[in-house]
């Protein structure tokens, strides 16, 4: 019996969990805590491979059975090399073990056999690095997203591809005017949004109504984000920016869809640092401590996006 298509496993998840709430997992160096070792240590070394498992493994307990999903930054496994990647993809299975979504923040694109060799390499569950979901770079152009569409239609994974990102550099290309069909300017979001739609909606899950294909629709952009959402009515939002890069929980689900129970769907809002490397984390003793701060952490998330 096949997977179930990821916009039902994620849907499902969100509301078992009660929140669309995803931790991400980003293992800053220089923000290790000290109940792991503290920052400094060397790249790659044993000793900072054996803490950034057990910092990992810290977070997937805290977010096991609390939230839908997980979000490792893949940059931060990286730069630890071989080593480093080693612990991602152990600790995506382990992640996925625990019943937690796995949406990989790798941001890959390219064209031909590259983009098929990345898109075997991180999605689906037998993957050398798997996912449930993997972050695209579209700006390569369609043909470059075409063979990630079909290794994700094959593996019933999802694909969250980077539309209007939450970083203040987005406003250098991103929100930038063209020159549509018709002679209308529009902002290049817009115009990717349209490029993306029939992609889109061929990957719509007949159960949810929602597409295994999704967008990222920064927490610091609400108005577009609202936009994006008339224009991709089925997209599943990966909505990062909210918490410590200071978009509030309103902002950050402006795009996420209000079901008639008043519950939210339609996407993730991400938070990392405000979870994972807050001060009661960051000032924990032990790695249990730290746990408990993740937690307490989480909670708090929980309760302002469904207080909006």
């Amino acid at each position: 019996m096949s997977m179930p298509a990821f916009a039902s496993r994620l849907s499902a998840a969100i509301q078992t969990s009660g929140t669309v709430l995803c931790v991400g997992l980003d293992p800053h160096p220089d923000l290790m805590p000290t109940a792991f070792g503290g920052p400094g240590q060397a790249l790659g070394s044993i000793e900072a491979l054996s803490h950034l498992r057990d910092f990992c493994l810290c977070t997937i307990a805290a977010a096991k059975d609390r939230v839908p999903a997980i979000k490792p930054q893949a940059a931060l496994f990286e730069a630890h090399g071989a080593g480093g990647m080693a612990v991602l993809a152990e600790i995506a299975q382990i992640a996925r073990e625990a019943g937690l979504l796995v949406i990989m923040d790798a941001k890959r694109g390219d064209i031909g056999s590259t983009a098929r060799a990345y898109a075997s390499a991180w999605l689906g569950s037998k993957a050398a690095f798997a996912s449930d979901a993997l972050t695209i770079n579209p700006y390569l152009g369609m043909d470059s997203l075409e063979p990630f569409f079909a290794q994700a239609a094959e593996t019933n994974s999802g694909l969250f591809i980077l539309v209007r990102t939450s970083n203040k550099g987005s406003a250098d290309i991103q929100q930038q005017n063209l020159a549509a069909s018709g002679g209308a300017m529009m902002p290049v979001y817009k115009h990717l949004a349209n490029q993306l739609f029939p992609y889109i909606e061929a990957a719509k899950d007949p159960i949810t109504g929602l597409s295994d294909i999704g967008i990222v629709a920064g927490a610091t952009g609400p108005s577009e984000a609202r936009e994006l959402r008339k224009l991709l009515p089925s997209a599943l939002f990966l909505i990062p920016g909210y918490g410590a890069q200071g978009a509030s929980a309103a902002e950050a689900c402006s795009g996420l869809i209000q079901k008639t129970d008043g519950t939210l769907t339609g996407g993730l809002v991400n938070a990392s640092r405000a979870i994972t490397h807050n001060a009661g984390v960051q000032e924990a003793t032990s790695p249990k401590t730290a746990e408990q701060a993740m937690v307490a952490a989480i909670d708090r998330a929980k309760q302002e996006l469904a207080d909006i």
